[in-house]
């Protein structure tokens, strides 16, 4: 996410007026750092060609509109978000609801230099499902990241996303963003979700992708796949999570 800093200059206004610009070296101006905020929000929004979590289509591999919000304190790590999606899964097994609704909260920083940490809360909500077990999901979650490498663990402290007897489901996913130069980032990603009590649903995904941040918008280009085919369909027979390209373009402001 990219950070809002609010800064204002007032003193190149009167350089004209004492100086003309040769009289004035490099040298002679002393650097002027620009604090960083004690409390920062921003806000984004986003059109995906189609919304892939953890590797598998949300939208039945049609396009989605996402947006969210995030507030984060600086000085003690703390952040609060929400975020928004439409999706197509839940009304295809005959609930109500048409849109994916996360709050979270948590904490970030860094152990020791280089070496980050990452833990929180996750809540996914789909709002008026009628689904039996009910779709609506906590998550607890903690990541630890050296550089551009981080491993992540989550864990359902409810029902996952609907399945029946299915707390305490764990995913697990590594991956790495590394930055090359001029805003490109290669993104790659590969993860494992176990549904518990339920072998048949758990399955393996991973991503390889680059990411450019253009200033107006970042776009994120990935080919997404898993290892699933039979397990996880669309009501027209496809699978959710056939390997494809998946195309992002996101605002942050």
């Amino acid at each position: 996410m990219k950070k809002i800093i609010l800064a204002a200059t007032i003193t190149a206004a009167f350089c004209a007026g004492l100086a003309r610009a040769d009289d004035i070296k490099p040298a002679d101006v002393p650097a002027v750092e620009t604090p960083t905020p004690d409390n920062v929000v921003t806000f984004n929004i986003a059109g995906a060609s189609d919304y892939r979590y953890r590797g598998i289509s949300q939208t039945a591999l049609d396009p989605a509109l996402q947006g969210g919000a995030d507030y984060t304190n600086n000085p003690t790590g703390l952040y609060v978000g929400t975020w928004l999606s439409n999706i197509k899964w839940i009304t295809d097994q005959g609930g109500d609801t048409r849109v994916e609704w996360d709050i979270y909260a948590g904490r970030r920083g860094e152990i020791v230099k280089d070496v980050s940490y990452d833990v929180g809360v996750l809540q996914y909500e789909y709002v008026a499902n009628n689904l039996n077990p009910n779709a609506n999901t906590t998550e607890l979650y903690a990541q630890l990241g050296y550089g551009p490498v981080y491993i992540k663990y989550s864990d359902s402290v409810t029902n996952l996303f609907g399945f029946a007897d299915s707390k305490g489901s764990a995913y697990i996913d590594a991956g790495a963003n590394i930055d090359v130069a001029n805003g490109l980032t290669i993104n790659l990603h590969a993860g494992h979700q176990t549904v518990k009590n339920d072998s048949f649903h758990s399955y393996t995904d991973w991503k390889v992708g680059i990411t450019k941040d253009f200033g107006v918008v970042t776009v994120a280009l990935a080919v997404i796949g898993t290892n699933t085919d039979k397990n996880y369909l669309s009501p027209n027979g496809s699978n959710l999570g056939k390997t494809a390209p998946v195309l992002l373009i996101t605002k942050t402001f």
